[in-house]
């Protein structure tokens, strides 16, 4: 299993993973229900780190200066997704040019082979926003074709790639409610609390 990092200090479990999606739910005379959504859509992470004497300081740094500007880490995937990801390189190229608002795209053939499992989070080389995948997609195929949630923010050519892995970065915002300062436990380790990020769109 891979070990993701922020500010320097190991993320520990529990890490909550949260979509924030804006949705209209309203009850009709009859008693149906009518949703509808505002097509938009931000990853919310919650989670604790632990920190030590090389990394508390940085910690202690990023809890209380620039809360203001974006910070970039990799998004961290469920376990699973790390175990059963298999393919070649981090990078496959778009096949087909591609609209905003599809939720699927097409790879290039032939470009490399392995799985990209359900459930794993990218992104697009051309914008920041992050998807995750909804169905496995297996490259070896003859036209691989990757399904993701939410719908696509950006147009795509053939010029584009996913960013996959590492290559992955989620660019975010340190929530406010955020502890603006840490705490020692003893000599060494210390603690900045419950760290909340918020994908920065």
């Amino acid at each position: 299993m891979s070990v993701y990092y922020y500010e320097g200090a190991q993320i520990l479990a529990p890490l909550t993973i949260t979509s924030n999606e804006p949705t209209f739910d309203v009850d009709t005379v009859s008693l149906k229900k009518q949703r509808a959504s505002q097509n938009v859509q931000r990853w919310e992470l919650s989670f604790n780190t632990v920190g030590t004497a090389d990394t508390q300081i940085d910690m202690f740094l990023g809890a209380v200066t620039d809360i203001d500007e974006v910070r970039t880490m990799v998004m961290p995937q469920l376990p699973a997704v790390d175990e059963a990801i298999t393919v070649l390189i981090d990078n496959p190229t778009v096949g087909v040019t591609a609209s905003k608002d599809v939720l699927q795209v097409t790879l290039e053939s032939g470009e490399t082979v392995g799985v990209i499992p359900k459930g794993t989070f990218f992104k697009f080389s051309n914008h920041d926003k992050i998807y995750v995948t909804t169905s496995e997609t297996n490259l070896a195929e003859t036209t691989p074709v990757i399904n993701f949630f939410p719908r696509l923010r950006a147009d795509l050519t053939t010029l584009h790639t996913l960013k996959l892995r590492g290559d992955a970065i989620l660019t975010y915002y340190t929530s406010i409610d955020n502890m603006a300062g840490i705490t020692f436990t003893d000599g060494v380790l210390s603690n900045a609390g419950t760290i909340e990020i918020l994908e920065a769109l």
